[in-house]
């Protein structure tokens, strides 16, 4: 791979490819976007610096990730991309940028957006039978709530989905990542709680929740919900681009 000055082509292998078809082959290839996101994403960290013990961690992490800790598989990096070792530092700390910009805009807003979302990002363990046959479903049903049989082998012998085979056993799972009315079932339930058989699309389910696991703003809760509202950021900003007309290929 390179590049020629004075054609201004891209040559991948035997194909010659002229630079001022880069963006439409990217658009073609569905990248669009994505190069769109990075372009915004420069120049909303212009303003954020590194210090020189954070340029030198960040290089370290980068150098390690991509195994790039020798002088010599570095000089290779560098050939192959065709880039200064400037190029490459400036690559190296760009997360930590990202990171920092993250940081400035909206950490002072996670504890707010958690308490939105928490009633999404707590999980729950569940027991759950599903069927298609009414009768059935009412029977099963019956029974559980009678204590004839265990929810366990009812779930084996007769649930018609996967959780046959864990004794009707689901989860650990966010409530935000299931369906909705399912989610509502479990978050106004207590454990041990049984719901009658209730439709969920085609099947006819019974549910039982039994355990709740409240969500916690740990360190792994709070990078995710900063990544979660920077990508709400990115996305609104390609909205405001497509909308506004700043975008061209010309």
């Amino acid at each position: 791979m390179g590049f020629s000055d004075m054609a201004h082509i891209l040559q991948v292998k035997n194909q010659k490819i002229p630079t001022g078809k880069i963006v439409s082959l990217l658009a073609s290839y569905q990248l669009f976007p994505q190069f769109l996101r990075e372009i915004i994403t420069d120049q909303a960290i212009v303003s954020f610096s590194c210090t020189l013990e954070e340029k030198a961690s960040a290089c370290e992490q980068f150098y390690e990730k991509w195994q790039l800790t020798s002088e010599l598989r570095r000089q290779q990096w560098l050939e192959l991309y065709e880039m200064t070792p400037e190029q490459l530092e400036t690559i190296a700390i760009r997360e930590l940028k990202i990171e920092k910009f993250k940081q400035a805009n909206w950490e002072p807003k996670i504890e707010s957006h958690f308490l939105k979302r928490k009633s999404s990002l707590n999980k729950v363990i569940y027991s759950l039978i599903r069927t298609k046959d009414e009768g059935l479903a009412d029977e099963l049903y019956f029974r559980l709530q009678e204590g004839e049989q265990s929810f366990t082998e009812l779930a084996r012998q007769f649930s018609q989905g996967p959780e046959a085979k864990s004794g009707g056993w689901c989860g650990p799972v966010e409530l935000g990542k299931m369906s909705s009315k399912l989610a509502q079932m479990l978050y106004g339930s207590k454990p041990g709680q049984l719901w009658r058989p209730t439709r969920l699309g085609e099947w006819l389910v019974i549910v039982r929740l039994e355990i709740l696991i409240p969500a916690l703003l740990d360190e792994s809760m709070r990078q995710r919900l900063l990544d979660e509202l920077f990508e709400a950021w990115l996305e609104e900003k390609l909205v405001e681009l497509s909308n506004g007309g700043w975008i061209s290929l010309d």
